[in-house]
């Protein structure tokens, strides 16, 4: 649970940075690689994962852009991207107006009464769960995997 803005900020902008190179690195072409047809492609993953991050924002009280639910699926990675970067900007500007005592106010989310705090630490986890999806269909996709949390075995045998 975050109990500071900064703190919230500081594990948001590492997880965006994250989640914004393995965006980039999704081709139009491989936006539908899944591990199986019928199975999240990635996407639907980057899709899935900018709608999420306005819905998190708006349900703890934050102004940050959100696309309506069911909004269909862009077809290029960089109106997605474009997407998801204005709702981290957004973000970055938008928890300096919560409070130590917002965050710890319990708050309607998805599952009951929440701490705000402890919500905004669902919505990190969640990207984290997604975005560790997204580099395993990267690979299968063929296309590069970013070093997110570190570097790739690919990284790692360029740097010897």
């Amino acid at each position: 649970m975050y109990r500071k803005p900064e703190d919230f900020l500081e594990d948001w902008a590492a997880s965006a940075a994250g989640t914004l190179s393995v965006m980039k690195s999704i081709t139009d072409e491989k936006m539908d690689v899944a591990i199986v047809e019928g199975h999240s492609s990635l996407g639907w993953l980057a899709w899935h994962l900018v709608a999420s991050a306005g819905s998190f924002g708006r349900v703890v009280g934050l102004s940050v852009p959100a696309i309506e639910r069911g909004s269909a699926r862009p077809n290029n990675m960089a109106e997605i991207v474009a997407k998801y970067e204005a709702i981290n900007e957004a973000y970055q500007n938008e928890i300096k107006t919560l409070t130590e005592d917002k965050l710890a106010e319990e708050i309607d989310g998805f599952m009951g009464k929440t701490p705000r705090g402890k919500f905004l630490r669902l919505l990190v986890d969640h990207q984290t769960h997604h975005r560790g999806q997204m580099t395993v269909l990267l690979r299968q996709a063929g296309l590069p995997v970013p070093g997110v949390l570190g570097p790739t075995r690919e990284m790692q045998a360029a740097a010897k």
